[in-house]
This record gives C-alpha cells, structure tokens and sequence, in this order.
C-alpha cells in the first residue's frame, strides 16, 4: 500500500534526521553542563519540529485515508480513528 505521505517522505526523513541531530546536540549541551535555560530553548525547538512532521502525517491522512473512506461510505469509523488520533497528538 502506498500512503498519501509517500510524496513527502524524503523531506520528512530529513526533518526526522535534523531532529535527531538536535535530540544529540542536547545530549552534548547536559555533558558539557550548558546553561539550563539553553537546553530548554534547544527541546522546544525539537518539540515544534516534531509537531511540524505530526502535522504532515495528519493533513496527509486526512486528505488520503479519511477522505477516500468518506467516499467509500466507510468514513465514520475512519472520522473516528482520526478524532482518536488528534486526542493523542494533542494531548500534552
């Protein structure tokens, strides 16, 4: 099966491999007992790019999966599994 996201994935492995740099560079900044409050600034960041790629995912579902289930005339149990989704993304 292909996914919607498929389009896009070269771009969010990138972003997931940036992230991933950053997530090492915060390891380095706690070795090297860097100031707290530039940690915290680094894990927001990380935060709000990881967001960024849940996002992608989640227009890309709604936009492929979802809607050619409405289509199908299956779309309740698939609105249903995305409104469950969004409650986990957004849940703090």
């Amino acid at each position: 099966m292909v996914y919607r996201y498929s389009s896009d994935k070269e771009a969010l492995q990138s972003r997931l491999k940036r992230i991933e740099g950053q997530v090492r560079g915060i390891q380095k900044m706690i070795e090297d007992d860097r100031y707290c409050v530039d940690i915290l600034v680094q894990i927001a960041a990380i935060k709000s790019a990881i967001n960024q790629v849940g996002l992608v995912l989640l227009e890309s579902h709604t936009k492929g999966c979802v809607a050619e289930a409405v289509t199908h005339n299956n779309g309740e149990a698939k609105i249903d599994e995305l409104m469950d989704v969004i409650r986990q993304f957004t849940k703090s």
